[in-house]
């Protein structure tokens, strides 16, 4: 291969070369041994357009020698047992709910450990001590000695991590950050939150005023009070639908029902639902599934005997099992 310069103008020859790809200027620097006679110019007029050329050439073995070291760094930084790091779970001398797990470096000095615990507790670094558990709660070691890494005390995935707090004044002593009801509740008196403006006592009666339904009970706390005046516990009765008889049980509010007055009901079959026990609330006894809990309007007191279904078959016709 033989490159040729224009007599005309070599200054421009050499302008065009160092413009031309890196591995041309491999192929005419390793032919030529950086000499110039190939091109016919003369060393000292131009030895500047073949250093630039030179130049370019270093530059990408630079490059590559460059990113081959970042690969065996890299490599080295997978393949090296000092930079494994451990999972390790945490607990706390004061804060008894206190529970979390980190991961750590095993050359991470333990000063280093202590400064970033520091974060997640509030203990400071001067009065935390460190004790290592195992897997099993049993004691390994204590973390001592703020210089040494984390990994001269061999912990492993699983153990544990106890921080013991020595300052008496800390703020993790005495259970502030885990007992609310030690935290001094703010208080206000209703003549002061009264002359307060935008609170929801306020909002409420806006809205009440503009639609007073809106914050009026669906139903009246007397609701159907009338028709239980003649009714009396001990009535027999009769409940609709299905002409459901049975014995009055029960007279009055259920609070755990729906406002306005009920009439709890035993039945003499089991047609009910429970046993006189609605929602955690007892409002009479009677044997399960021959309770009721029902409105004072589908009850009928009066003169409403047990039935005899066994009679009643055989007014009917049905033929009499004589055994």
């Amino acid at each position: 291969m033989a490159v040729v310069a224009p007599k005309s103008s070599p200054h421009n020859t050499c302008r065009r070369l160092t413009r031309l790809p890196a591995r041309w200027f491999a192929t005419v620097v390793g032919v030529t041994r950086f000499s110039v006679r190939v091109l016919g110019f003369p060393n000292s007029s131009r030895s500047s357009g073949f250093d630039l050329a030179s130049f370019w050439v270093i530059r990408r073995e630079q490059s590559g020698a460059t990113r081959r070291t970042r690969m065996a760094a890299r490599l080295q930084q997978q393949l090296l047992p000092g930079d494994e790091s451990v999972l390790l779970r945490l607990s706390h001398s004061n804060l008894k709910t206190f529970s979390s797990d980190v991961r750590l470096s095993l050359q991470t000095t333990v000063e280093s450990v202590k400064e970033k615990l520091w974060r997640k507790c509030g203990t400071s670094v001067d009065s935390m001590c460190l004790e290592l558990y195992d897997d099993t709660g049993s004691k390994v070691s204590n973390l001592d000695d703020n210089s040494r890494p984390l990994g001269f005390y061999s912990p492993l995935d699983g153990y544990r991590l106890h921080i013991i707090d020595l300052d008496p004044s800390s703020v993790t002593s005495g259970g502030w950050l885990e007992d609310t009801s030690l935290v001094e509740k703010y208080q206000i008196s209703e003549e002061a939150y009264d002359k307060h403006d935008g609170t929801f006592k306020k909002f409420k009666e806006k809205i009440a005023s503009q639609n007073r339904s809106a914050f009026e009970p669906k139903i009246a706390d007397n609701y159907m009070e009338d028709l239980c005046k003649n009714v009396k516990v001990g009535n027999r009765c009769e409940v609709e639908p299905g002409a459901k008889r049975g014995v009055v049980k029960f007279v009055g509010k259920a609070e755990s029902l729906a406002p306005g007055f009920w009439i709890g009901v035993q039945y003499d079959e089991p047609l009910g639902k429970h046993d006189g026990m609605v929602k955690g609330t007892r409002y009479f006894e009677c044997p399960p599934l021959h309770g009721a809990m029902v409105r004072p309007d589908k009850v009928k007191v009066g003169d409403y005997p047990e039935r005899d279904y066994f009679a009643v078959a055989l007014s009917c016709g049905a033929p009499a099992n004589k055994g």
